[in-house]
């Protein structure tokens, strides 16, 4: 079969496979023929949750071992396909099976537990499906990771079992029961009476020391320790007493300093000093990446800290910190949202910082279409924060039709967020300049078959496997893109 003449290559043709594969409205039988590619296989196999067990077994046939694990990934597999799976020789795909968060028959999860390897046993340590009795097992695991990763995973496990990995003979297994974070919430509380042995234990010292009744010589001692993982766990404890506040705000450890410049009691001469270290530091380190020296590293990374916080205390009173001089404080004063009044909604929204303005913008429950687009034009966009300041606005339709022809790519792909913008206006945004704006117009519901067909042949990937990947796109289009590539 020839390539239709209004069909151009896939300048993509690989990962344009992969995307069809993906696609809700690829016919069966096509994607048997589709599974002979093989990222297209492996696409199929993890993501598509309408497999059978005829076609899971037939990719798996296919396969070379990636395959397998693909599908060990997929939750939605057919039970009939795990227990086939869970014979395999390979642990990664056990393991995969063993880490999954879908529903499996006990004699699967008690073959997880008991799995020779400790790459599956680490799996089903993590898995919160576990049942308990058969997850508890693992805290006498022979395998000190296998513990480790139960300590770190199973943060609401029962006091026995919490007990046992406190006192595991294991410096990392005690290490990890008793940390400053773990994989999930919340937190597990230490029992009273083994706070003093893991107060000892520098390996548990910095994650018992947040749990402790701070007494003034514990705080001074804690406060020399060497290690600045225990004097950051020291330097939030709300029992420090005011003239640590002062020692540790001025520590060698940038991170120390930063966590002092959070503290609600810290002096307002001191906060300035902190941050006026931190941020020059984050300058320096900014200038020259990789000339900068470890304290300028460590300050990047205060501010970094800094810049993703929320602090309690000023969400608790918030207006009284809607003018601070530092965005922290500001954007967590934002987060307190419809608690604030109407003039202080409005000085945040007009705040010179934008991750100020972003909070305030999405804590409010409803923000006007004339100030939403006002904060879009300023917007800059943040890997970090996704958001925009328009996520909670419903703009007329009027406003969306004109955004298509704004000069700003990033009002042009808001235009896209309207379901029932016109074929025609969204066939015009697939031509856009910017590679940012066709991928929106690729993925959208009324996207029209010409743009799709264009948008196919993209030489930005993520528009070519939207358009490749959407409902909308024809069967017979399927068809010719596998012609294409000989499939």
């Amino acid at each position: 079969m020839q390539t239709p003449p209004h069909l151009p290559v896939p300048v993509h043709l690989h990962e344009v496979l992969e995307a069809l594969a993906g696609n809700t409205r690829l016919p069966v039988p096509l994607l048997r023929r589709l599974i002979h590619h093989g990222g297209a296989r492996n696409e199929a196999a993890r993501w598509r949750s309408d497999l059978t067990e005829r076609l899971a077994e037939e990719i798996d046939d296919l396969g070379d071992g990636t395959a397998s694990h693909a599908l060990a990934c997929n939750p939605d597999l057919p039970l009939g396909v795990r227990r086939k799976l869970m014979r395999s020789d390979d642990p990664c795909v056990r393991s995969a099976l063993a880490s999954r968060d879908a529903p499996v028959p006990r004699d699967l999860t008690e073959a997880f537990v008991a799995d020779p390897s400790a790459q599956v046993r680490k799996g089903a340590a993590a898995n919160g499906r576990c049942p308990s009795d058969l997850r508890a097992r693992l805290a006498t695991d022979p395998d000190p990771t296998v513990r480790a990763e139960l300590a770190q995973w199973w943060t609401d496990a029962p006091e026995d079992v919490r007990r046992t990995l406190l006192t595991d003979p294991d410096a990392t297994v005690r290490a990890a029961a008793c940390a400053t974070r773990f994989r999930r919430l919340p937190h597990p509380v230490p029992p009273a009476d083994l706070r003093p042995g893991l107060l000892a234990d520098p390996v548990t010292r910095a994650g018992v020391v947040a749990h402790l009744d701070l007494g003034p010589r514990t705080a001074r001692r804690l406060a020399a320790d060497e290690d600045p993982d225990v004097r950051c766990a020291l330097a939030e404890h709300p029992e420090l007493p005011a003239d640590l506040v002062d020692l540790l705000g001025r520590d060698a450890d940038p991170l120390v300093r930063a966590k002092v410049f959070m503290r609600r009691d810290t002096p307002d001469r001191l906060r300035a000093d902190i941050h006026a270290g931190l941020l020059a530091g984050s300058a320096r380190t900014r200038a020259d990446p990789f000339g900068a020296d470890e304290q300028d590293l460590l300050c990047s990374l205060g501010m970094l800290d800094l810049n993703i916080r929320i602090a309690p205390w000023v969400l608790a009173d918030p207006l009284a910190h809607v003018d601070s001089p530092y965005e922290v404080f500001r954007r967590s004063a934002a987060a307190a949202g419809d608690a604030l009044p109407r003039p202080a909604i409005a000085r945040l929204l007009d705040d010179h910082d934008g991750e100020v303005r972003t909070v305030m913008a999405l804590a409010v429950s409803v923000l006007d279409p004339e100030t939403a687009e006002r904060l879009e034009r300023r917007h800059k966009e943040n890997r970090k924060r996704p958001g925009r300041p328009a996520d909670n606005t419903d703009f007329p339709s009027e406003t969306m039709r004109r955004f298509t022809t704004d000069p700003d790519p990033g009002m042009r792909t808001l235009a896209l967020r309207d379901p029932g913008l016109p074929a025609r206006l969204v066939e015009h945004l697939a031509r856009d300049g910017d590679a940012r704006v066709r991928r929106e117009a690729a993925a959208h519901p009324n996207a029209p078959v010409p743009a799709l067909l264009l948008l196919l042949g993209d030489t930005d990937v993520p528009a070519a496997r939207a358009a490749a990947g959407s409902p909308r796109l024809p069967h017979e289009v399927m068809e010719a893109v596998l012609a294409v590539a000989d499939l």
